[in-house]
């Protein structure tokens, strides 16, 4: 009886880890450091948490990593995306004033406001903006996951992460520890392929620089 118990909790303990590990393999050799980023047209910086004075400092530090890539010639535009209503605090309008306080020209810039999870944000980056080829950007524990849904949408993506340990400890080790259950999830929707909450066409005129950035 203690084998056959032990047996069946091994086995779902293996079922448990497999999305896990699908998304590490499938992302293996796209993840990168800032200056070993191959070139990409475009950068996807993922939403996440806005306080009272601005992005939270994992948010923040995702911008300045997309910063970094723009002054360094290693994408030409930044695609923020994320939950852009009221009671989100309005996530692009600040990452996009974030970008901008920083040194990005505006007109780099564009915001999806219908990026309401990681899913959403791939499937509308490539059939929304027409996105072909990104650099994700996010923390180094959200990567893997991002990266692998915006490759499994069609998109040549790459992704460069944060690490933030050393900086915010307690949300990165919350942060692993949800992606077990989060990547779960995206499996499922990389098998199901949902449409994207938000399925409205964007701005003509924000689907035109990113074009030109390509």
């Amino acid at each position: 009886m203690t084998w056959t118990v032990l047996a069946v909790v091994g086995g779902c303990a293996a079922l448990a880890l497999l999305p896990t590990a699908w998304t590490y393999a499938v992302s293996a050799r796209h993840r990168h450091r800032p200056e070993t980023a191959p070139a990409r047209p475009v950068a996807i910086v993922l939403g996440a948490a806005v306080w009272e004075s601005g992005p939270c400092p994992l948010l923040a530090r995702r911008l300045d990593i997309a910063a970094e890539l723009y002054r360094a010639g290693r994408v030409r535009a930044i695609l923020v995306s994320g939950d852009n209503r009221e009671r989100s605090r309005f996530e692009t309008d600040s990452m996009t004033d974030y970008l901008v306080a920083h040194g990005v020209p505006e007109a780099a810039v564009v915001a999806d406001p219908a990026g309401y999870r990681t899913w959403d944000t791939c499937a509308r980056a490539r059939d929304v903006y027409g996105v072909t080829a990104a650099t994700v950007v996010t923390q180094s524990f959200h990567l893997p996951r991002a990266v692998t849904l915006c490759r499994a949408v069609g998109i040549d993506a790459v992704g460069v992460g944060d690490a933030s340990l050393s900086g915010r400890s307690r949300s990165t080790v919350y942060g692993y520890a949800r992606e077990m259950g989060a990547n779960a999830k995206a499996l499922r929707d990389a098998v199901l392929r949902p449409a994207p909450a938000v399925t409205d066409p964007a701005d003509p005129a924000a689907v035109a620089r990113l074009a030109e950035a390509g």
